[in-house]
Order: C-alpha cells, then structure tokens, then sequence
C-alpha cells in the first residue's frame, strides 16, 4: 500500500497565501466524510442494523435490482435515459455555446468520439447506465502509457464498485491548523489554514470473494491516484452519514413490505384454500391414554392408503400429507352426539389483492417511476397534452436529472484526454466545462407532445397579432413575448436568416415584385420609391401629398418648376 499506482495531471496555480479557511474543499459527489484511521480509512454505518459496510449495500441494491417489480421500473428509467438507434450514437456531445476556435471544437468532438469507442458505448450504454444507477456509483480505471503520456488515454478499465473505496483524507489535523494572527487594532485572533485534502482510490481485488469476505484482505489492497480514475456517483448522499447512495435506496422499505405481504399471501391461500374434515370420535368412558391410543389407531386407519406403483411393481404407503390438508381428529366423551364427521369451509376472501397493489404503487413511487407503467396491457394514446398526465411529466424531468448526473463521466474522461494531449490547460478546462453538453436520444413521447403544443399555440398567436404588428405591438415584443425567444436566439435566427437569403435557401422578403406592375410589393417590407422615377404618370411616394396632373404646370417635375410649400414663398 506504499506505492501509488496511476498518473496525477498537477495544477500549476496553487492556493493564494491569503485565502485561509477551516472548511476543506466541496467534494464533487457531494459526500462531507472524510477517512480515519484503519482498514484504509474505512468507515461502517448502521442503517436499521441491516448493513455493516458500503459493500453490503450495494449488495443489497443488486438483490433487490433483480425482484421482477423493481427490474421493470429500471427498465423504464433505462430505456428513458438511453435510445437506442441503429444509425446514431445514443449520446452526442454539443459545444454551441463554447466560445472557442472551429479548430478547437473540431478536436473536442473528435477526442469524445474516441472516448464513446473506448467505452463501446453505442453497444453498453444500457449495460453502463444500468450498473450506475443501481449501484450508485460508477469507476473506471483510465490506463495511458506511461513512458509516452500525450498520447492520451489508450484504455477504460470497468471496476467492480464493491471493489473500489473513494477515499479523502485530511493531511493536517489539529492545532497545526490554527494560527494566531494580530488585526489592525492589536487584537489577537485565531486564523485558520485552508485544509490540505489527500484524495486517491482504494481497489481490493478479492473483496466480495469467498478466500477474502466481505471485507477484502488490507494487505491486498491497491492504492490509486485521484486522476487515473473516473468516479461519477448518482448525487444522492445521506448528509447524516456521509454516504453517497442510490437512488434504489428509497425502495429498500417498500420491497421488503412487497415481498412479506405477498409470502403471506402465499401462505394465506394455501392454508385455507382446502376445505378440511373434522372428525368427532365418540371414546365412550375410556380413560384418557386409551381414549388417546383408540383415536390414534382410528386415524392410522383411515389415513393408511397402500398404492400399487405400476412404474417399479412395489406397494407404496401413502401416507405423506401436507400438515395443512390433514384432517382434525377431536375425542368425544360418552353424553355428547356420537361420531361425527363435519366439513371446515376454506378461504372466503382469497380473491382481494388490494394490498397487493398498494404495495406495488408504493415501490413505483419510491423508484419515480410513473404507477400507471405498472400495468402492461395499458395501451399508448398520442393525445394532447392535456391528455397527459402529471406523473408522466414528472418522470421526464427525473431522467433527465439522471441524464445530467451521469454526463459528469464524459467530463472527467474528456478533461483527461484534452489535458493530457495539450490540447487546453487547466484553466481553460474550468471555463469550457460549463459550457459543454450532452445531447442524449430523446424518446420520451409526452415531452415532444407538449413542446409541440406549445410551439403551435405560440404560432398561432403570432400570427393573430401580425395585423396589429407596427400599429399595436412591435416586432420586437412578438418575438419575445409571444415568441417567447431569447436574445441568443434573435441574434442566432437574424443570422441564419441572412445566410439562408445569401445561399438561396429562401427568398429575399425585400426583392419580391408585383409580377403585373413590376413594383415591390407594400407588405415586402421595402419602401417605395420615393423620386417618382419609376412611378405612374400622377402618382407619388408622398401619402400625404395628393397625385396631380402631368399637364398642370405647378405640378412637381414640369418644365423645371419648383412647387410652391403649403407657407408661400421660401
């Protein structure tokens, strides 16, 4: 465990000398505990008394993935988040609001198509997103050359997550910390020092095995660096623990009261589904051991059944009867009714599964799941968004939260490459990060119907006020108001507008003519001509000016006479 295997990409800007605080870095999945002493630095945690480690839990997210309730509302969320196309990748990376070179946008896409191929990710991106979102966490290992780093990642390596312990480890403790500093009025105050954070991985091969437990041997255990692993975990923590969790963790409850009612239906139903016999044997005055051999015997009697097996040509004694189908057999005393032989009714209510449902609406909620998906034989109607139904629209804001989270693995990967090829520096990567997107397959019907709806009553109302546009509303206010677009996108539709009319694609607004007189058009958008060059005989641009004769000689344009304005002589 004294070596450090992997690689570290160093930052050259370090921590200003002024800035001191005694809050330690945020962590990126959101997790505040930090490692102690022992096994590796490694904490237990009592949830219900039901886990002693990380490990069991994300046992117990595994079992529980593959009951057949829980595996079908995965594969909603899973065949939401990722679309599978013949003729596309699932994923594809968008740098629209990147401001950089074509030539740096052009290395970006192509570093993150040779990261989509690393991953196999056109064949495994189920697979991939799957095993993130049950386990909660994702690890690869990012294997580069070591004698020749700029050449980039040569390979993704999957780690088990119950194999792997992300590990952050405080390297300054105590009253190293502190420091007693003076203010401007002499006072003594206590600064304190911006703590130093120790982060690696720690991978156990056998743990999990059965030579090692549960628990893994330490002495086996692989200590690797912060950067050669890709760690991207669900965003769910438990703040009271310091644990990041899955998003299976809220279901852990509602199935185990799912799989419990449902064995005691079980049960219910096949010990009361018979319809069982009760014998009353009369004893007479028989004292009570021969009262007791004398029922005895009259059950051995009736319960006795030899069989002939035609198969081996033997006599089988049947006598191997469920407790549950065998009949009850009562001593009578002498005074009562004799023998008696009676039929006890079986289960009357064996048809309510009410609590069933209930159950299973439970687990669906608790997974975000809609409940409606419940039932298979529910046809799909593409109806109007009014039509849909609130749940639906819930679950796709959710996939596309997960869609956001699990995005942060082609970051860390894509950062890695970039840095590593010199392609950008450090500091050019915390500017770029927050503008680079993933743009994932949508597939989602309900969303589509409403962005559709939208977009067509907002149509619809832009064109109701284009009458009034230049009268009552400018084009502006229809643009961002009814339009509802923003600056970036009247900036980006000018632009592709002009292209367009350049290109030929559409025709200029301003260059369309009466085809009978010749003229531009009034709702072209250009304005007449205002010299009266091209104009009729008797007409002109001016409206307020009313069309005179060519013959009157005070009319403009005449014999080169000036017409009088409306206040005499100038």
């Amino acid at each position: 465990m004294a070596r450090l295997f992997g690689f570290s990409i160093e930052d050259n800007e370090k921590n200003p000398p002024g800035v001191v605080s005694p809050i330690p870095p945020t962590n990126n999945d959101g997790s505040e505990a930090f490692a102690s002493s022992g096994f590796f630095g490694s904490y237990n945690l009592d949830i219900e008394g039901l886990y002693k480690n990380e490990t069991d839990l994300i046992r117990r997210y595994r079992i529980m993935a593959l009951y057949p309730e829980c595996d079908s509302a995965i594969e909603d969320i899973v065949n939401e988040a990722i679309v599978a196309d013949t003729n596309d990748s699932p994923v594809a990376i968008e740098l629209s609001n990147l401001n950089a070179s074509d030539n740096i946008k052009k290395i970006v896409r192509e570093e993150f198509k040779y990261i989509l191929e690393l991953l196999d990710f056109d064949k495994k991106a189920h697979e991939i997103f799957r095993n993130w979102y049950i386990d909660g966490r994702l690890y690869y290992n990012k294997v580069i050359d070591q004698k020749n780093p700029h050449e980039g990642i040569q390979e993704l390596r999957y780690i088990d997550a119950s194999k792997c312990r992300y590990v952050r480890k405080l390297k300054k403790e105590g009253k190293d910390n502190i420091q007693s500093v003076r203010d401007d009025f002499g006072a003594s105050n206590h600064a304190y020092n911006f703590p130093e954070v120790e982060e690696f991985f720690m991978y156990t091969p056998d743990m999990g095995t059965s030579r090692g437990g549960y628990g893994g041997n330490p002495q086996k255990a692989i200590k690797l660096t912060r950067d050669s692993v890709t760690y991207c975990t669900s965003g769910l923590v438990d703040r009271n623990k310091g644990l990041t969790l899955s998003w299976m963790h809220k279901a852990i409850k509602p199935i185990n009261q799912l799989m419990m009612i449902e064995d005691s239906l079980v049960i219910y139903r096949l010990s009361r589904a018979p319809e069982r016999r009760i014998f009353y044997i009369d004893v007479g005055n028989l004292p009570k051991v021969k009262a007791e051999q004398y029922l005895r015997d009259v059950m051995m009697r009736y319960r006795n059944k030899m069989v002939y097996d035609a198969n081996t040509g033997e006599m089988r004694d049947d006598k191997k009867f469920m407790s549950m189908m065998e009949d009850f057999w009562l001593p009578r005393r002498e005074g009562g009714r004799g023998t008696e032989i009676t039929t006890l009714p079986g289960g009357q209510n064996l048809g309510e599964i009410t609590d069933i449902n209930y159950f299973q609406q439970k687990l669906y909620r608790a997974l975000n799941v809609p409940e409606t998906r419940i039932q298979g034989d529910t046809g799909f109607s593409m109806g109007r968004s009014s039509e849909i139904l609130r749940d639906e629209i819930k679950f796709s804001k959710f996939v596309g939260r997960m869609r956001k989270r699990f995005s942060a693995m082609f970051n860390d990967m894509l950062k890695t490459q970039l840095l590593l090829k010199n392609v950008i520096t450090p500091e050019d990567w915390e500017y770029m990060a927050d503008h680079i997107q993933y743009d994932f397959l949508y597939d989602n019907h309900f969303a589509e119907l409403k962005d559709a709806e939208l977009t067509t009553e907002r149509l619809n109302l832009a064109q109701l006020a284009d009458p009034y546009v230049g009268k009552y509303y400018s084009a502006d206010y229809v643009r961002r108001q009814i339009l509802r677009q923003t600056d970036e996108e009247i900036i980006d539709q000018d632009k592709l507008i002009e292209k367009e009319i350049e290109n030929g694609v559409i025709p200029d607004p301003n260059a369309i003519v009466d085809p009978m007189t010749g003229m531009p058009l009034p709702d072209a958008g250009m304005p007449l001509p205002d010299d009266g060059a091209s104009l009729p005989p008797g007409q002109t641009s001016d409206p307020m000016q009313a069309p005179s004769s060519p013959k009157d000689p005070e009319a403009p344009g005449v014999s080169g006479k000036k017409s009088k304005p409306p206040g005499g002589e100038i």
